[in-house]
């Protein structure tokens, strides 16, 4: 696993249903298990998807002593969440371990641009997640335009792809490797 033996910011971007979100959340509860003693937070910066929110784990999290900030409005049936102004004041802190679950593809990656000038300021890793069996990341060029979407949002170089290739439950060893060739061809291309 990629931790950082150092306070680091962790963002995790991709596509809609590539499942970032739960790679952000099992992170979080990772990184906390391994550094106990490191302060923590999980930011749920998705303002695009409101069905599938890191924010849906905060009693989880925070019951481990990782604090979670979600947009106002998470979890309601507004359906305009705002960035808070506890986010930029988390990502800013270097004395903090923080994970970013951005929001699907460009649009959600715009929310990191936001934060870019912050985020250029402290050691940070920028993660895509990808899922080889989504319709939109299932041939190189469609995953390639998600990628570079993506980048060019959050106005930060991408910096290491996790392969998170499932069928949902019909997920098995050879789902898992199978995807590994795709990636592989979108990481040989970047």
């Amino acid at each position: 696993m990629y931790i950082k033996n150092e306070p680091h910011l962790y963002i995790f971007t991709g596509h809609f249903g590539s499942g970032k979100t739960e790679v952000a959340v099992n992170f979080a509860a990772c990184l906390k298990r391994l550094r106990p003693e490191s302060k923590t937070a999980l930011i749920d910066l998705d303002i695009i998807n409101p069905f599938f929110r890191s924010a849906d784990a905060k009693e989880k999290l925070e019951a481990m002593d990782v604090t979670v900030e979600a947009p106002l409005n998470a979890n309601t049936n507004v359906d305009a969440p705002a960035l808070t102004g506890k986010m930029g004041a988390l990502i800013a802190d270097t004395t903090s371990d923080v994970i970013l679950d951005v929001g699907g593809d460009d649009l959600g990656a715009r929310a990191v641009g936001y934060y870019s000038d912050i985020i250029k300021n402290r050691s940070h890793t920028i993660f895509f997640v990808m899922n080889s069996y989504r319709p939109f990341t299932s041939t190189l060029q469609s995953a390639l335009k998600i990628y570079d979407e993506v980048e060019a949002s959050a106005g930060l170089k991408i910096n290491g792809i996790i392969n998170n290739s499932n069928l949902l439950e019909d997920t098995c060893a050879d789902t898992v490797t199978g995807g590994l060739e795709l990636i592989k061809q979108v990481s040989d291309a970047r």
